[in-house]
C-alpha cells in the first residue's frame, strides 16, 4: 500500500495574509485560484514584481497599516480607519499626527510596557521557584 502525498493548498485570502498583502489588490490570477505551500514559499523567496510593488506601495491590509502606524488594529478602527491604506496615505497620517493617532500610540506604548512588566515579573517568579527547589 502506497500513500500519495498531496500538495497542501490554501485559499488566496490565507496566502495573502501570510504574504502581508491586501487580497483585493492582488492580480486576478492570484485571487481566483488556490495557492500551494510550494507556490507560497516561492513567492516569499523570490517575489514577483506585483508582490514587491504591493509590499512597497500598498494598499496594505489593516495589520500592516497598524504596524506601520504603531497602533493596534482596534486603534485603527477607533480612529475611523477601516479601509486598506497606501504607503503614501500612511506617511500623510504620520506627518499630520491626528489626535486619535497620538492617543492610540500612547495606548499601545502602555500596553507594551505592561506586557514587559508582566514578563519580567514572571521571569523573577520562575527564577525564585527554581532557586527554592
Amino acid at each position: 500500500m502506497t500513500t500519495h502525498k498531496t500538495a497542501q493548498t490554501m485559499k488566496p485570502a490565507t496566502a495573502a495574509k501570510k504574504l502581508g498583502v491586501y487580497l483585493e489588490a492582488t492580480p486576478a490570477s492570484f485571487r481566483e485560484g488556490v495557492v500551494s505551500r510550494q507556490e507560497l514559499n516561492a513567492l516569499q523567496a523570490d517575489p514577483p514584481e506585483w508582490l514587491r510593488d504591493l509590499r512597497r506601495d500598498g494598499p496594505h491590509p489593516r495589520p500592516v497599516v497598524a504596524a506601520k502606524l504603531g497602533v493596534s488594529i482596534a486603534g485603527l478602527a477607533r480612529g475611523g480607519v477601516t479601509e486598506a491604506l497606501t504607503t503614501e496615505q500612511i506617511e500623510v497620517l504620520k506627518e499630520e499626527r491626528p489626535e486619535w493617532l497620538e492617543r492610540e500610540r500612547a495606548t499601545q506604548a502602555e500596553v507594551r510596557k505592561e506586557a514587559q512588566r508582566i514578563k519580567e515579573r514572571n521571569a523573577q517568579r520562575a527564577a525564585a521557584e527554581s532557586a527554592g527547589s
